[in-house]
Parts: structure tokens; sequence; C-alpha cells
């Protein structure tokens, strides 16, 4: 069974390697005590899997303009660390279905006294290499509640939720029907003759801001909302929200 930890290992070497200068190889090392000289970031999550998992990185890191050239190092680093935290989450619900999300990420000075590292790696570009450590504090949340809850009632029933439908005789031979997906970053009307005027390097700014929610679309339905995240180097959606269950029935309509 995969955990967090071995979700976030895989993910960040991909994007390492795919985000910074010179395609550095991230490489398990002996863990070590934490030494002086290094910079941290901590996400906390919630979830299936829940808890608080931090990077220690050595500060000789900012020397190297390995997230960019003239840009901060430090807010660089953090800006990918968030990145890798919040794709590994997505790498968990896909390898196991367990979900989890980053409620908050924060940059941190970590203490030699307090960090208690659980994870070594070294990061090699070239003939240069640096340490990143980990502390790994997650937990799986619910197992516990979960068999206290059925101990306790073992005969109640799941109460349906607000919206719900009653599925009616016949629906589950809809439920392999196969349907196409789509995410929606945005739109803008534009006259016909902008559009025959566009050329390679073009921009064309769509109506949505970078920290708004995506659409994903069924038919021409809304039938979520979230935010995207990589997966194995592949796009994808984090749900935060869903439409009722009657109004994601509805875009089966247009469909049949």
């Amino acid at each position: 069974m995969k955990t967090y930890f071995e979700c976030w290992v895989h993910v960040a070497s991909g994007l390492f390697r795919q985000a910074l200068a010179g395609e550095p190889e991230l490489e398990e090392s002996p863990l070590g005590p934490l030494q002086s000289g290094f910079f941290g970031f901590a996400a906390t999550l919630s979830g299936d899997e829940a808890g608080r998992f931090a990077l220690a990185l050595e500060t000789t890191l900012l020397d190297s303009p390995l997230v960019g050239e003239g840009i901060d190092q430090k807010a660089g680093w953090g800006e990918l660390a968030r990145e890798v935290a919040e794709a590994a989450a997505g790498e968990l619900l896909a390898r196991t279905g367990k979900k989890c999300r980053v409620e908050k990420f924060e940059k941190f000075e970590p203490s030699i006294s307090e960090f208690q590292p659980t994870g070594a790696f070294r990061l090699r570009a070239g003939d240069r290499s640096w340490t990143i450590l980990v502390s790994d504090e997650m937990r799986a949340a619910v197992a516990a509640g979960k068999s206290e809850a059925v101990a306790a009632a073992p005969a109640a029933a799941p109460l349906p939720s607000p919206g719900a439908t009653s599925p009616g005789p016949g629906f589950d031979l809809l439920l392999d029907v196969e349907l196409e997906a789509s995410l929606r970053f945005g739109c803008r009307e534009m006259p016909l003759g902008e559009i025959l005027d566009l050329g390679p390097g073009d921009v064309v700014q769509l109506d949505r801001h970078v920290t708004d929610p995506v659409d994903l679309i069924v038919g021409d339905k809304i039938v979520a909302r979230g935010d995207v995240v990589l997966v194995n180097g592949n796009f994808g959606l984090r749900v935060t929200e869903v439409a009722a269950p009657r109004n994601r029935l509805e875009s089966i309509r247009c469909l049949f």
C-alpha cells in the first residue's frame, strides 16, 4: 500500500528533474541529524491521511539558480515544494483512492533541537549535490473513528446527502457508460477577425484568474470544480466542490 511519503518521493523525483536547471536527480541517502544551514517548508494536510510533512533544504541551494535566473530562489523553492506536496496528494488518490489535501503551506526555520528527519536525500546536478531532509508526520486519520462508530451503532443507516436522487429501475445499466470529461480553464468571446489573425506566439487572455478553480465538464454541464495538479507528469484535477447528484445526472441527457 502506497503512503503519502512514497508518493512524495515519486512526484518529487519527476518534478525536480523537470522544473530545475540541469535536470538534477533525487537520490536517497543515509539518514543523519539536522545540521545548521538549512531552510524549510511545511505542509499541513487533512483527509484519509493527515498530519504535517516538512522539508529542510540545504541553504547552499540558494547559491545556484536552479529554479530560474533572476528570481528569488527561496520563493521559487517554496512554490516548487508546494506544487510537489499537492501533486503527491493527487498521486496518493490515483494509486490508493485515499483523499487528502494541503490545508496550509508555510515556510519555517528548521530547528536542530526540534526538527526530527525521517528521510534523507541528495539532489545531484553534475558534480554538485545538496542535502534535503524530510520529516514525515502523516498518519491515517479516519480508520479508528470509523471502527468506533460501527461498534457503537451497527444498525445505523447512512443519511442521504442533500439533493441526492433515488435511482430508478435499470439505473445500474448506465453506470458502465463511458462519458468524455474535459477541464475548462476559462473562456473569452472574440470577433471572427481576431481569430483569423491569430498566429504562433499570440496570447489569448481568458476570463479566469490563475488562482480560480477550473471546471470539470461532462456533456455541456459543470459537474465539479477543483485545482489543477500534476500526477505522474500529467495534468489532473483535485476536486474541491461537486454539483448535486441531480445536476450531475442532467449532464447525461445531452449525450443520448
